[in-house]
């Protein structure tokens, strides 16, 4: 399995959550064709998504974007891995992204687009006008089996803190994404991978991953989910 070529990367210095490395393999098996052309990593982390974005598809060129990483600190990355000609690191926040309409054949975001993407109308607002026709938004986030009809249980909201606001359903998820998208096929499915994506992170070593493993094994697990939605612009 292509994954296995990144075992390097699934540590407390590269990693920033549940692995989004494996969310981002799983995640391209619901393309019918090879991601190419420019492509944009939204919410890049340490831009080991965007490496394997240049060196396992067909991208052109990768544009790795993140509001909490710098493009200094990413491009110091990208060059010791020798990419600094396919992967272009910026720093910038995904509600004013500086590229023209249609400049992108796919947008491509791994736990990151529930942060800033639960705005209603954002998609359609400021992703979509993004990709060329034919062109694909490729979205991975953690979320929920089903949506909460009580409440946010306090267990969650312990763990979470705000962003327990940010998660939601698969359903919920697909209505929301289209939400004024009337030139676009909106796809939604749950990964089959839960465990193995925390368990990744779990190993890693980073001192939050400790804190979510008691959180999970306490009933938060049992509410969660990764959920991928996949937009073909017509």
């Amino acid at each position: 399995m292509r994954i296995e070529r990144y075992n390097e990367f699934l540590t407390k210095e590269y990693l920033m959550g549940p692995n989004s490395l494996r969310l981002l393999d799983e995640l391209l098996s619901h393309v019918p064709e090879t991601v190419c052309g420019r492509v944009l990593d939204l919410g890049c982390g340490m831009a080991v998504t965007s490496l394997f974005l240049a060196r396992e598809t067909a991208a052109d060129t990768v544009y790795a974007a993140d509001l909490w990483i710098t493009a200094t600190d990413n491009y110091a990355r990208i060059r010791q891995w020798g990419e600094e000609r396919r992967i272009i690191p910026l720093h910038s926040d995904a509600c004013d992204l500086p590229f023209a309409d249609g400049y992108f054949r796919a947008i491509v975001s791994v736990d990151a687009y529930h942060y800033f993407g639960c705005r209603d109308g954002f998609f359609a607002e400021k992703m979509l006008p993004l990709l060329e026709s034919g062109g694909y938004a490729l979205i991975a986030i953690p979320g929920l089996k089903r949506e909460f009809t009580d409440g946010i249980p306090e267990l969650m909201t312990e763990w979470a803190e705000d962003d327990a606001l940010c998660f939601h359903s698969a359903q919920w998820w697909k209505a929301h994404i289209s939400q004024g998208v009337e030139n676009a096929d909106v796809y939604v499915c749950e990964s089959e991978q839960f465990d193995a994506i925390w368990n990744d992170w779990f190993r890693s070593g980073h001192e939050y991953a400790a804190n979510d493993r008691e959180y999970l094994e306490r009933g938060v697990a049992d509410m969660l989910s990764f959920i991928f939605i996949v937009v073909r612009k017509h």
